[in-house]
């Protein structure tokens, strides 16, 4: 099985490339734009709006299947959530995620993340209660979205502190 632990460093360095971590401004008054993230690409594509209801997890978290958007960037924000892990892989080149090089972070319910067109990632997964989140992206092929299936990985913590609610960016 393969075990990833959930990165104790900094996140938006984790991600690198494969995803944003979408935070506020540090100033009263001020924004901070993610549009230039949020692409599509390719005709017939439309812009969809929703909100999702995800049932609480517990760490370890057992990880079955991937998916990723190819054609468009995916949006995530929290509208009730307490805290939530993300995992990331790149392709291998071949339209699977290549495992070896997954990164797994935590974030806190005051953020969002926005996955990048083609990045490999898990469903939500919500820890401490059930969550909430708006949903941003552009839909419109058949191919939308690719699943993945896979078998044994684990997503796992180093940290007791991680799981009573401390170390998350």
């Amino acid at each position: 099985m393969i075990e990833i632990a959930i990165c104790q460093t900094d996140p938006h360095a984790a991600l690198g490339p494969l995803a944003e971590i979408i935070t506020p401004p540090e100033t009263f008054g001020d924004r901070r734009f993610f549009t230039d993230a949020i692409i599509a690409s390719g005709s017939g594509l439309a812009p969809v709006f929703h909100t999702n209801r995800v049932a609480p997890s517990c760490l370890p978290l057992v990880v079955d299947r991937l998916e990723r958007h190819p054609h468009a960037a995916q949006a995530f924000m929290p509208l009730d959530v307490s805290r939530y892990v993300v995992l990331v892989a790149p392709d291998t080149g071949a339209g699977a995620p290549d495992l070896g090089r997954a990164c797994a972070v935590m974030l806190s319910g005051n953020r969002g993340i926005l996955y990048r067109p083609g990045t490999w990632h898990m469903g939500m997964s919500v820890l401490d209660g059930p969550g909430v989140f708006a949903v941003l992206m552009w839909r419109g092929r058949t191919d939308d979205d690719v699943l993945h299936e896979i078998e044994g990985l684990r997503i796992t913590s180093d940290n007791d502190k991680i799981n009573q609610g401390r170390n998350v960016a």
